[in-house]
């Protein structure tokens, strides 16, 4: 998977900008990808909570660049909640995972105040392994 990784660069080129919600939206879809065995594009559904207001809702677009989940498809819905929650399902066998912010992340995100902090901790984030950052959580 980390060769046909979404590099900061697609992602700033994407987006606009480099922040920490985007960043982990790209490592929420990678590593949903590979823990599911789905492919990318088609063989994914994603769901996703608490993302309605800036700057959570970045997460979107990491999540759109990183699975090929998008709303032209329809296999990419924002749902109602207050709290970061995403549930991806394996289009092909059904398999569903669950995966929800670390509190040790919730609180980095919370104490980056300025667009610099913001920048510094997406690129932080980027270098860090998916399960130090959410909890993955196996659905039947």
């Amino acid at each position: 998977m980390r060769n046909n990784r979404v590099s900061l660069k697609q992602a700033r080129d994407f987006h606009g900008h480099l922040g920490p919600y985007l960043v982990l939206g790209i490592l929420a879809g990678e590593a949903a990808l590979k823990q599911l065995k789905a492919k990318k594009h088609f063989g994914l559904d994603v769901k996703i909570r608490g993302v309605a207001e800036k700057p959570k809702s970045c997460l979107i677009d990491g999540l759109q660049l990183s699975t090929g989940a998008t709303y032209g498809k329809g296999n990419i819905r924002i749902l109602d909640g207050s709290v970061v929650k995403m549930i991806f399902r394996n289009r092909a066998n059904n398999k569903k995972i669950k995966m929800e912010l670390k509190n040790k992340i919730i609180e980095k995100l919370e104490q980056a105040k300025t667009h610099r902090d913001c920048e510094i901790l997406a690129r932080e984030l980027y270098k860090t392994v998916p399960l130090k950052i959410f909890n993955l959580i196996p659905k039947t």
